[in-house]
Formats: C-alpha cells, structure tokens, sequence
C-alpha cells in the first residue's frame, strides 16, 4: 500500500472560500483585473467578470471574438498604441495609461489602466496585468473644473481691476494684465515679490502700524495705500483682500482685488483745492490779537472747517466783534465736505447780521436741522466771540471739546466749557455762553478738533491732550503761526508721518496787548 501525504481538507476549502469572496467582491466592483500576453501576440489569458460593464462578457474577450483594443475610443487609438510601444522599447513594464473606451452600447467612459509585468528567472516579460478603472464621473469633474478655472482667468484677465494672488508669505504666485499695466510691470518681474515692497514710503510706514497690523491679519479687509510704479510714478490704490483657507482651516495664501484710485484722486485733489480756498486766506490783522490757523483733512478733501467773522455792533467803525469758528462734521471725505460747505454758508450769512451769540447758534441750528434732515450727520461747533473794546470773550461749546486757555504768568490751563449738543439734532436744547474777561497779554486760547490729540503713532498710542499742552507752554513765546507750525510738526513727528485718521484743525489766538 503506497504511502499518501495527509492533506489538511479544512485548510483547502477555506482558501477556496477565501478567494471565492475575493472574486465577488471584484465583479462588483468597478476595477478590472486583466492578464495578457507580451507581443507579438497580446491575448487575453484572464480578464474578471465585471468586464461586463462594457457590455462585453468575459468570454467575449478571452475567445476573441472582440478584442480590447476594439472599444478604444477612435481618437485615443493611435496615442495608446504609440505609447505601449515607447514603453516596451524602453523596457518599461510598469506604467498607467487614461483613455477611453466605447461600450457596447455606445457610451463613452473614461478609464485608467495601470499595468504591471511578470517576468521569468532571465528577466524576460512573459506576461502584462494590472487594472482598469472606471473613473469617467472623475474625469468629468476635472474637466468641468477645469472649464470653471478657465472661465475664472478669461474673467480675471479682462477684468478692469487688477487682481493678485499671494502665498502664506505673501510672495505673488499670479497676477492679471490689470495689475501689470497698473504697475507697469511684466507679469515675469512681479512673480515672487511682496506687494508691500511696492508701497511708497507713505504706505510702508502705515503698514508698519499696530492698526495694519491687526488688519492684515483680519480675514476680510478693505483699506487704501499707494505703489510705485516701474517708472516711478505714485499709483494710489483701493486694496479688497482676504485669506484663503482649505477645508480643514489650514491658511493657504491671500487673494486681493486692486483699483487704480488715480483719476478718482485727481477729481479729489481738484475738490480739495477748492475747498481749500473756502478757508480763510490770511488771518486777521487786529491790534492786540495775534491769530493763526490750519486744517488738514485725513483725505483729499475733510469735515474740519475754520473761520476768523467780523459781527458788526454797531456804526462805529472799527467797532465790530470777531468770532473765531471751529467745526466737525461727524465723519469725513466727500459727503462731509459738501455738508460743510452748507454750513459755512449757514454760519457767514448768520454772523453778519446783529445778534447775541446764542441767537446766531440758535438759528444756526435750526438751518442745519433742515439741511442735515435727510442724512444722519451732524456738527460740533466752538464759537469764540472776541470784544476787544469790553475785554471780553464768550463763547458756545455745541458738542465741540473745550477750547484751552493757557495764561502764562500762572503756567496753568483752563478750559472753555459748557453745556450744548451738536448742531442738526435737535431744535429744543437751551445754548450755555461762557463768559470770560480781563485776559492779560501772553494768554492763549487754543480752539482744535479731536484730531490733533487722538492722533495715533504706529503703536497705537494717542497724542493726547497732555503732550499738547506741554508743547503750547514750550511755545508760549512764539507768535501764534510759529505755535501752529510747531504743533503741526510734532504731530508729523509723533506720528512717523503715518496719514492722520481724523481731519486736523487747529486755531490759535494770542492776547498780545490790552485793547
């Protein structure tokens, strides 16, 4: 009796299980496993059952009476077939292919086949095999994002603005023709750079704030600055940024649109020149006082407005009093501008004619509240009424921050206060004179806007009223236009020469004799 080597049935049958759910799960499956010859002849030795979702069965193939090569699409045939053949002449078994193929029932899909070699003990392919893969639904995604991306750059670069785009170091990886021509740049030369150091010096120094800073860092932000062109000129822009994040919030670079502000400046600056010239020209001349004055809007064009207006009293000549006027329209920039200039209309034609001072800031206001009706702004207002022959000053303090007066003799300030709101709210508020007399040569009374002390330098800090004083006690001795220019030149200094936040106005009345 011959000898027989046990054979583990139990082991056998669940390999057989094993690899009957594999097959399964393959045939439901969308891949297609594949074994064929090398060439000459490429048979088809093994193709799985789910071949079937071309509508072919696998016996179709393995008994030829189709081969694969017959449902490649016509127009991918003969690139499929130059590339197997640049792949065997190179010798290169393992290598993925996309094309498509045209099923049975004449539907075009999408595939990608990866194939792999096996070679016998002398290196030699004897057979190809791998996988296709249905990855049409893919690929129509692909394509559909990629008709998206096109559709977004035709839009991009005909676009009017100029658009550019930035790594997470800020580093510009794209830009649009909008953006070269804005800048006179070719898009090779602004590739790698940081916008930033396109800014003129101006525009560096705000962007070295705390302020820029925090908005830089904000996701969504929307500020003005100014390049410098290739050929040196100044190009003010309005800059719409944000931050670009994935879908896991990680940071993936920066994104802002950029518009060329030149010409909608140029139309500014024209309407700041004009307003401009609504200020007084020179202050007055008048014995014993010693007056000056400026303003500099935080735009081309401001809310901040001042005024030196004769009130005559009576038909003495040279008998009339002088009203020092300085107002605050809430917010600035063009809208502002224009409500001021009602106003200054408003206030000449009032101060002209007789009046106690509260009745003109009465009427003054009642004129606003009509004027201001149909907006939500209003006006703060400070007005110093000067009677050199009585001595005398009053005033009225409509919502504006307290004149100061610095007496020299005593090296102290006092402020010029009282009760009022501001100009077009309401028409039923009772108006507070201050009343004042006797100031004795060397006096100062400093009428300003919040601008000049809630000026802010780079770290955020403000001006603030105290280091106003001390500059006015250093400048006590100064005539008034000295005092002024000092001020102004402190608050370009504390500043770093940053563009101010608020619209600057500052008068300056000195006692220089007793009338």
């Amino acid at each position: 009796m011959t000898d027989q080597v046990p054979v583990d049935i139990t082991n056998a049958n669940d390999m057989r299980e094993r690899l009957r759910l594999a097959m399964k799960i393959v045939e439901k499956s969308p891949v297609v496993l594949f074994r064929r010859l090398p060439a000459p002849d490429t048979k088809l030795v093994y193709v799985s059952e789910n071949i079937a979702l071309t509508g072919y069965s696998a016996e179709d193939f393995l008994e030829e009476r189709i081969n694969f090569a017959d449902i490649v699409h016509p127009d991918d045939h003969e690139r499929l077939g130059q590339e197997i053949e640049s792949y065997a002449a190179r010798d290169i078994g393992d290598y993925t292919q996309l094309y498509r193929i045209v099923t049975r029932d004449g539907d075009v899909r999408w595939v990608e086949d990866t194939t792999t070699t096996e070679r016998d003990a002398d290196g030699k392919i004897i057979f190809y095999q791998g996988i296709v893969v249905d990855i049409t639904e893919r690929k129509l995604a692909e394509e559909e994002l990629s008709r998206s991306e096109a559709k977004f750059r035709r839009i991009l670069e005909t676009a009017a603005e100029g658009f550019v785009m930035m790594d997470d170091q800020w580093r510009i990886i794209e830009v649009n023709e909008a953006y070269c021509r804005m800048l006179g740049y070719d898009r090779r030369e602004l590739i790698g750079k940081k916008p930033f150091a396109l800014a003129t010096e101006e525009f560096k120094r705000f962007l070295a704030t705390h302020a820029a800073e925090r908005l830089i860092k904000s996701k969504i932000r929307v500020f003005e600055g100014a390049y410098v062109a290739k050929d040196g000129r100044r190009v003010p822009v309005l800059i719409h940024g944000n931050t670009l994040f994935d879908e896991d919030g990680q940071q993936l670079g920066h994104v802002a649109f950029v518009t060329d502000l030149t010409e909608q400046k140029r139309s500014l600056l024209l309407a700041g020149e004009v307003q401009k010239s609504l200020l007084p020209k020179r202050p007055p001349q008048i014995a014993g006082l010693d007056i000056a004055g400026i303003s500099i809007p935080c735009e081309e064009i401001g809310g901040d407005y001042f005024d030196y207006l004769k009130q005559p009293r009576g038909s003495e000549a040279g008998d009339d009093l002088l009203a020092v006027t300085v107002a605050d329209i809430a917010g600035h920039g063009v809208d502002s501008a224009l409500l001021m200039a009602t106003a200054r209309t408003a206030m000449r034609e009032r101060f002209a004619a007789p009046g106690k001072l509260d009745e003109i800031v009465d009427d003054l206001n009642r004129t606003l509240l009509e004027d201001f009706s149909t907006t939500d702004r209003f006006m703060t207002l400070f007005a110093l009424q000067l009677d050199r022959r009585r001595r005398e000053l009053r005033w009225v303090r409509a919502g504006h921050d307290p004149a100061l007066v610095y007496h020299p003799d005593a090296d102290r300030f006092e402020e010029l206060g009282g009760e009022g709101l501001p100009l077009g709210i309401s028409d039923d508020w009772p108006i507070d004179v201050g009343h004042a007399d006797n100031l004795p040569p060397g006096s100062i009374i400093a009428v300003g806007t919040d601008g000049v002390w809630e000026a802010r330098n780079a770290r955020g800090e403000m001006f603030g009223k105290e280091r106003f004083k001390t500059l006015i006690r250093k400048s006590a001795r100064m005539p008034a236009e000295t005092i002024v220019q000092d001020v102004r030149t402190a608050l370009y200094e504390f500043t770093g020469g940053l563009q101010p936040e608020d619209d600057i106005t500052l008068v300056i009345v000195k006692i220089v004799t007793r009338a």
